[in-house]
């Protein structure tokens, strides 16, 4: 059988936006939330949250179900801006959020715009760490948390993509794998502390039963949560 055709994450999220799930919706999305959510603060009261790339919207939500005051979503696709807009216009008050259009690389957003950014299984989509991570330390106020997450570099070492059908076709979209010590040398760059990494493995228990995936994937870390603070 041949790979999915691999296509560039703007046309690739325009193809899956009507069909992507607004919540963690595979096993190694549900192993990176749980890591993402317990590097969360879980009172957020008061607070403004950035969730640059924010597909679907699933971390805004978490963030104001914990009391963030307000959360900005921004994403590159319009596609999944419309996708995290149905969703949130569902479940929380229309002053307490927003989208914009924008890449991770050059945030529509003011200097040290928020309390604590949320950046999850987006940076493999960029070949440029250090100019994404350069952002993401800009957009937030100093002292604030960075929480980033990507699909573990072992597992792109493995051949694992991000793939979905549409029209009955196999695509993925492209990714470049970001090993730790690109992460420590880009963070060291543009004034982050890391205060901490996690690697969470898969739960088999997320896993349907009969589903056909590289066993492997139950004896390595699936994905790779960085919990960085922006150095004052």
């Amino acid at each position: 059988m041949s790979g999915p055709s691999i296509l560039e994450p703007r046309s690739a999220y325009a193809l899956w936006a009507s069909s992507y799930p607004a919540h963690a919706h595979n096993a190694v999305m549900l192993a990176e939330e749980r890591a993402m959510l317990d590097l969360l603060p879980s009172d957020l009261a008061g607070m403004s949250v950035l969730d640059a790339g924010c597909g679907s919207g699933r971390y805004m939500r978490h963030a104001l179900d914990r009391g963030a005051a307000d959360a900005t979503g921004v994403d590159l696709s319009p596609p999944m801006l419309l996708r995290a807009h149905d969703e949130l216009a569902l479940r929380a008050d229309p002053g307490r959020y927003r989208l914009i259009e924008g890449s991770v690389d050059a945030l529509p957003v003011p200097d040290a715009f928020a309390d604590v950014t949320l950046c999850g299984l987006v940076l493999g989509h960029l070949e440029e760490l250090g100019a994404a991570l350069g952002e993401l330390r800009r957009a937030t106020r100093p002292g604030g948390m960075v929480l980033c997450s990507d699909v573990h570099p072992i597992g792109h070492a493995l051949g694992w993509v991000r793939d979905f059908k549409s029209a009955g076709k196999r695509y993925a979209a492209r990714h470049t794998q970001h090993l730790y010590h690109h992460w420590h040398a880009a963070c060291a760059a543009h004034g982050l502390a890391i205060e901490r990494v996690l690697e969470p493995m898969l739960d088999p228990n997320d896993i349907p039963a009969g589903a056909h995936f590289d066993a492997r994937a139950l004896e390595v870390p699936v994905a790779l949560v960085f919990g960085l603070r922006r150095i004052p």
